[in-house]
C-alpha cells in the first residue's frame, strides 16, 4: 500500500550510513546533505548520520561534515546528529563493519574522540562485554548520549551489566551478536526479553527472517522496537539491501517507508508500523539529554 505523506514525513531514521553512491565516509558536507535529500525523498524525515568505526582523527572528520551539513541544511531529511557504531566493538562480531579497525575501550580513546562533539552526538554502539566497555558505558550516558549495544559477543549476563550501566538500546537486533541459544540466550535474548531496552529492527526482509520479525513484534513491546535502515551506500540501492561479493550483506539499500511497507505485508497492524518508525524514535532521541 501507499504511504500519505502525513505519515511519512515523521519517519525518523536513527541509524542510516548512506544512499546511492553517498555514504558518511566523507570529509565533505554536501555528501552528508545528498544522503539526506535523498531519503527526503523516499519519505523520511529526519536522520542521524551514523559513522563507521575507524581511526579516531577519521571519525571526527566525518562528524565535523556532518556538523556543517546540519549547519547548512535547507531540505531533505533533517540532520538531527551523529550516531556513532563504535569503534569500541568486538571484532568476532564484525559483519560487514572492518574489525581491523576496532578499538579495544580505553578512557583516553574515547575522550579523544567524542570532545568538542558532545553536542551532536546521539548514540554511541559498544560491545559491553569488552574489558573496560561498562566505564564507557557510563562516561557516554553522563554526557547524554544513548548508548547502544552491539557488534558484540556479550552474554544474558553481560547485557544485563550493560544495561546497569546506562546502556538504553541494542544495535539492529539479531545481526552483528552472538545467536540465541537455548542455553545461553546472549544479547538478543536479552533485547527480547528485558522490558525497558530499546532495540533497532532492519525490516527489508533480508537482515531478519519474516519469521523473526513476527516474533520481535509477538514478543516486545510496541513502543520499545525502532525501525532503522541501516541504508549504506551501493549498486541497485532503492530496490533492496546492499550486497558485496559472494552476495555477503553490506547494510540496507532502502528507506524507512519500504520497512513499513514490509511490516504491513507481514499483518502487523498499521498504528504499530508507523510508531516504530515515528513516534518511538522521536521520543527515543527525545531521552538523549535526559
Amino acid at each position: 500500500m501507499a504511504l500519505a505523506k502525513p505519515f511519512t514525513q515523521y519517519f525518523v531514521d536513527i541509524h542510516v550510513h548512506g544512499a546511492e553512491r553517498y555514504d558518511t565516509r566523507t570529509r565533505r558536507q554536501d555528501d552528508i546533505l545528498q544522503i539526506a535529500a535523498i531519503h527526503g525523498r523516499r519519505g523520511t524525515g529526519a536522520i542521524v548520520p551514523t559513522i563507521y568505526p575507524g581511526a579516531i582523527d577519521l571519525m571526527r572528520a566525518q562528524m565535523e561534515a556532518v556538523r556543517r551539513a546540519r549547519e547548512a541544511q535547507r531540505e531533505g531529511a533533517a540532520i538531527l546528529g551523529v550516531n556513532l557504531e563504535g569503534p569500541f566493538l568486538n571484532p568476532s562480531h564484525a559483519g560487514a563493519l572492518d574489525g581491523k579497525s576496532f578499538l579495544e575501550p580505553s578512557v583516553e580513546d574515547f575522550t579523544k574522540l567524542v570532545a568538542g562533539y558532545e553536542d551532536i552526538i546521539r548514540i554511541m554502539t559498544i560491545a559491553p562485554e569488552l574489558p573496560g566497555a561498562l566505564r564507557l558505558i557510563e562516561l557516554g550516558r553522563g554526557k547524554g548520549f544513548l548508548m547502544h549495544m552491539g557488534h558484540s559477543d556479550a552474554s544474558f549476563e553481560q547485557a544485563d551489566e550493560g544495561k546497569r550501566a546506562g546502556a538504553t538500546g541494542i544495535t539492529h537486533l539479531f545481526n552483528g551478536m552472538r545467536g540465541f541459544h537455548h542455553r545461553e540466550p546472549g544479547l538478543a535474548g536479552f533485547g527480547i526479553m528485558d522490558e525497558e531496552i530499546r532495540v533497532e529492527v532492519i525490516a527489508d526482509m533480508a537482515h531478519l527472517h519474516a519469521q523473526s520479525l513476527k516474533m520481535i513484534f509477538e514478543m516486545k513491546s510496541a513502543d520499545k522496537i525502532i525501525l532503522v535502515s541501516d541504508a549504506v551506500s551501493g549498486p541497485g540501492w532503492g530496490s533492496g539491501p546492499v550486497r558485496g561479493p559472494g552476495g555477503v550483506l553490506q547494510g540496507g539499500g532502502t528507506a524507512l517507508s519500504d520497512a513499513v511497507k514490509n511490516l504491513l505485508d507481514l499483518g502487523i497492524p498499521l498504528d504499530r508500523a508507523i510508531r516504530c518508525a515515528s513516534d518511538n524514535p522521536m521520543k527515543y532521541l527525545n531521552m538523549s539529554a535526559a
